[in-house]
């Protein structure tokens, strides 16, 4: 059995007893406890009462965080001519077509967001094996596929973030860095769980938001007050 190092035990231990509080007093408790060698991701976890294994009840959406995610993220841009200009003067890290389709046909993907304008969505449907188990298929309803790629690409580079529900009714996503300040990672958190509350679809009965949790990477996590996390 492995053995848990004094840094875990000690923040195992300011958890005792800490469930379904604030998103402040949750907030503040995990900065607290975050003591990575690195900057950590504030995470959270919604458990809905879906099942996404029927089409009625699916859920998935975007955000655009008010603080961001402290994340880089490089944005791939399947387009051609004026609008691959486009979307290399607002920062996209990589711009193509058929180039681009046989960079990742190789194996090759360096980048967590693509996009692509609607004329090309045939040559990007051609990837759906490789993109879609990633999470990264242009989609119309999350604002991928599109031809207005400036906001587009704007939007990725600025803290938006995508969310899909999982086969077991769950929702995860980083939502910013623990370095934030309080106030600012509150913000994200009430967001988040706006965006994910309005998403409801129109088959889900009975309570929609069951449990809403956060963590830091390497930290243990925290339930909510899901009155105070939908204030």
């Amino acid at each position: 059995m492995a053995k848990i190092g004094k840094r875990s035990v000690k923040a195992n231990e300011a958890f005792v007893g800490k469930s379904l509080i604030s998103v402040e007093d949750a907030v503040k408790l995990i900065k607290g406890a975050a003591s990575a060698k690195f900057d950590e991701t504030l995470e959270i976890a919604m458990n809905l009462g879906v099942d996404p294994r029927h089409a009625d009840q699916m859920v998935r959406g975007v955000v655009q965080l008010p603080n961001g995610t402290g994340k880089t993220v490089r944005v791939a841009v399947f387009a051609r001519g004026a609008k691959a200009d486009e979307a290399k003067a607002a920062g996209a890290d990589i711009v193509g077509a058929e180039d681009l389709m046989e960079t990742i046909q190789s194996g090759k993907i360096e980048f967590d967001r693509c996009i692509a304008t609607p004329d090309l969505m045939p040559l990007v449907g051609r990837l759906g094996k490789i993109l879609g188990p990633r999470n990264l298929m242009p989609n119309p309803k999350v604002g991928t596929v599109t031809m207005d790629v400036k906001s587009a690409v704007e939007a990725a580079k600025g803290g938006e973030v995508q969310f899909k529900v999982e086969k077991a009714g769950v929702i995860h996503a980083g939502i910013g860095k623990v370095s934030f300040d309080e106030a600012k990672l509150a913000e994200n958190v009430r967001a988040f769980v706006d965006a994910v509350a309005k998403a409801k679809p129109a088959g889900a009965k009975g309570t929609y938001v069951k449990k809403v949790s956060l963590s830091s990477t390497m930290g243990p996590g925290v339930s909510l007050d899901i009155a105070s996390a939908t204030a």
